[in-house]
């Protein structure tokens, strides 16, 4: 793919054998065209966005286009990142931003036939999550469920409730404020109760946490 004029640096894995270097030398180098410097940040760096992004859209077959999708508006932005946050903070504020454009146009799915894996999804979820649960059936429910919220309403919610990030961490990844953070998880919540009950679900999950101090 062509960027700038330039052709965008190769994402294949090369090799695992290099010396380290920090992330802001290697930037700068990717910064002047050096190809190979922005390889090795995608390798340090891809396992957990693609994370991320899986716990945001789910176990979707575009997840590896969305990290793929990610590197490349980090390529494009690199005139312009001067490095005022880490650069995984950085990343993971594309993922999300990622995510919710991905959220937002995706046709919801019609019946659970077509939804993804229930039992591979759980494995991937914090724990703390699960444990608010009564039985893994009931939190593959509520994983499935997690469909029907608005966009905006899932980032928080799992951003909060089952990544475990305090509201400030939240809110600097979204770009919105620690309040409206912290309604979208409650409203997503409220929302989840409802449709468990509906579904004959044993226990409804806890409240999201409601973010450390920061």
């Amino acid at each position: 793919m062509r960027i700038r004029g330039r052709l965008a640096p190769s994402l294949a894995v090369i090799s695992h054998r290099e010396p380290e270097t920090d992330d802001a030398a290697l930037i700068a180098a990717a910064r002047e065209g050096d190809g190979a410097a922005f390889a090795r940040l995608f390798r340090r760096h891809a396992d957990a966005v693609r994370t991320r992004i899986t716990r945001l859209v789910g176990l979707v077959a575009e997840r590896d286009d969305l990290v793929q999708k990610v590197f490349i508006a980090f390529y494009r932005g690199l005139p312009t990142y001067r490095g005022e946050a880490r650069l995984s903070t950085y990343l993971h504020r594309i993922a999300v931003n990622t995510a919710y454009d991905h959220l937002r146009g995706r046709r919801r799915w019609a019946d659970s036939a077509s939804l993804p894996d229930a039992e591979a999804v759980v494995e991937r979820v914090s724990p703390m999550l699960e444990d608010q649960v009564a039985a893994r059936a009931d939190l593959a429910r509520l994983l499935a469920l997690l469909d029907e919220l608005s966009p905006k309403k899932r980032i928080a919610f799992i951003l909060v409730a089952v990544e475990g990030c305090s509201l400030a961490e939240a809110a600097a990844l979204i770009g919105a404020a620690e309040d409206t953070v912290k309604q979208r998880a409650l409203q997503a919540r409220r929302d989840l109760l409802a449709r468990l009950a509906a579904t004959g679900a044993r226990e409804a999950p806890g409240a999201p946490p409601p973010g450390r101090a920061s």
